[in-house]
């Protein structure tokens, strides 16, 4: 710590007195001065212990000492037994009117053995600090390179700290550590952006401080630490340290993942052109054994966390970045349904036909999303009829567009065109039970289709033609 007053006047050595201030003895003394100036203030920084022999006394005491007190020394020591045979009673009472501690050093104590005393005092401080740093820094980094090596340097920090420290992700979620002021350090992480930045504020009673991670002003994470004591300048260097090392593993995890897609993606590209022995053998080598044909592939589409968290469920499958989705080669009896995705199927299947299966697992997909289901497999699709391939929204333009003459004839209460279209189709054209289904006579039927295809301007005995509106009745309904 650095040396006090108190810390001066209990050496037996020196011998010094309280004359002042003994109340104020506690404060640390960054320097020490010495001065016969009527007006030394414009020499001092504050945090000194100015050293005279009082030749400035006929000056006026009262004036200096408020000088003084103004200028933030820790004390004055005032040396006896040369200009002055005791500390003058102007300087003792006004420096207790103030709280200025008063020192009186007998003639027979040098003022170089003070400096001598709190320069040695500064200088021990100033090695224990450079010390701490360098345990901590050392620690710092061998928490580093642990399998956990985020946690272990987020939990070595705290320690060295001496108060909480925690990890948060790019949208203030906690990757590691923990703060009893999460809600309100959230709150400030705004002000760190774009980054890098650093930000120290106080917050119920600790002083906190945060680091954003990251190279450049794309930020991977932020660091905050925080306690009741402020933080020196040697914590400073211990909590650069740790955001140091957590940014270059960050940065180091992204250049692996990123090769490490570039590799998945490779493997993929070689399954789909056929290179099945060449691909299995390199991702045995780096990941292990394909899923054992035959397989499907399925394709989750959905926020990236969840895609990470499917990987994990997903155990032995195959995966890889495709497009916008990741792509799993699995088990033909594998489960597919996570949390937060949907996911498309495919057929199971031979290596030899995954490019098929991909082209399968993609309509299936399409499908999901347009449905808002978790999971669509292709054999459903076929299952359910070729409306479910059909995007809802152009299908409704279609059917729209193509029945709007009848919808609109209905509309004044003419007929029933859109009704009796749908009863003849449905009964393949067939006059009488068509009829028979409306409950009219086939001759009203006949005049109704004459009027729909007048409307429509489209020739109803082409099968093309009644395709369409068949198509058009079902999506409208």
């Amino acid at each position: 710590m650095t040396p006090t007053l108190a810390a001066l006047v209990d050496r037996p050595d020196l011998g010094l007195l309280v004359r002042a201030g003994a109340e104020h003895l506690d404060r640390p003394v960054q320097w020490v001065h010495t001065s016969e100036l009527a007006d030394p203030t414009a020499f001092l920084e504050g945090g000194e212990l100015l050293l005279t022999t009082g030749l400035w006394v006929r000056t006026g005491a009262a004036d200096y000492v408020r000088r003084l007190h103004a200028a933030g020394v820790a004390g004055l020591g005032f040396g006896t037994g040369l200009t002055c045979a005791t500390v003058p009673k102007a300087v003792i009472a006004q420096a207790e009117a103030l709280g200025l501690p008063v020192i009186e050093v007998p003639r027979q104590v040098p003022f170089i053995a003070i400096s001598k005393a709190v320069a040695k005092a500064v200088a021990a401080e100033e090695y224990a600090a450079v010390t701490r740093a360098y345990q901590a820094q050392r620690a710092l980094t061998s928490a580093a390179v642990r399998a956990d090596g985020v946690t272990a340097v987020v939990r070595q920090l705290a320690r060295r700290l001496d108060g909480w420290a925690v990890l948060l992700d790019p949208r203030g979620t906690v990757r590691a550590g923990d703060s009893p002021v999460l809600g309100q350090l959230r709150s400030e992480l705004p002000r760190l952006q774009p980054g890098p930045a650093s930000l120290t504020f106080e917050l119920e009673g600790a002083e906190i401080a945060v680091q954003t991670l990251g190279v450049g002003r794309r930020i991977r994470g932020y660091l905050a630490v925080g306690r009741g004591a402020r933080l020196t300048r040697a914590d400073q260097q211990v909590l650069t340290t740790a955001a140091s090392l957590l940014t270059v593993g960050f940065e180091q995890s992204q250049v692996v993942e990123a090769a490490t897609r570039r590799l998945r993606g490779g493997v993929l590209r070689l399954l789909l052109a056929g290179e099945t022995e060449l691909a299995a053998e390199i991702a045995a080598e780096l990941w292990g054994d394909l899923p054992a044909a035959p397989v499907r592939v399925a394709l989750a589409s959905g926020p990236s966390r969840q895609r990470l968290a499917a990987v994990e469920q997903a155990g032995d499958a195959f995966h890889a970045p495709y497009e916008d989705s990741l792509l799993l080669v699995v088990g033909a009896d594998a489960e597919l349904a996570f949390t937060g995705l949907h996911v498309g199927v495919s057929d199971p299947g031979e290596y030899a036909a995954l490019a098929q299966a991909l082209r399968q697992a993609s309509r299936a997909l399409a499908t999901a999303v347009r449905a808002e289901l978790p999971v669509v497999r292709f054999s459903e699709l076929a299952d359910d009829g070729v409306l479910r391939l059909v995007d809802p929204e152009v299908a409704g333009i279609f059917a729209d567009r193509l029945l709007a003459p009848l919808v609109e004839h209905d509309a004044t209460g003419r007929g029933e065109l859109i009704a009796s279209l749908r009863a003849w189709l449905a009964h393949n054209g067939q006059w009488d039970p068509a009829a028979a289904a409306l409950g009219v006579h086939r001759h009203t039927l006949r005049h109704r289709i004459a009027k729909v295809g007048q409307l429509l301007g489209r020739d109803l005995d082409s099968a093309d033609t009644r395709a369409e509106l068949w198509l058009a009745l079902r999506l409208r309904d």
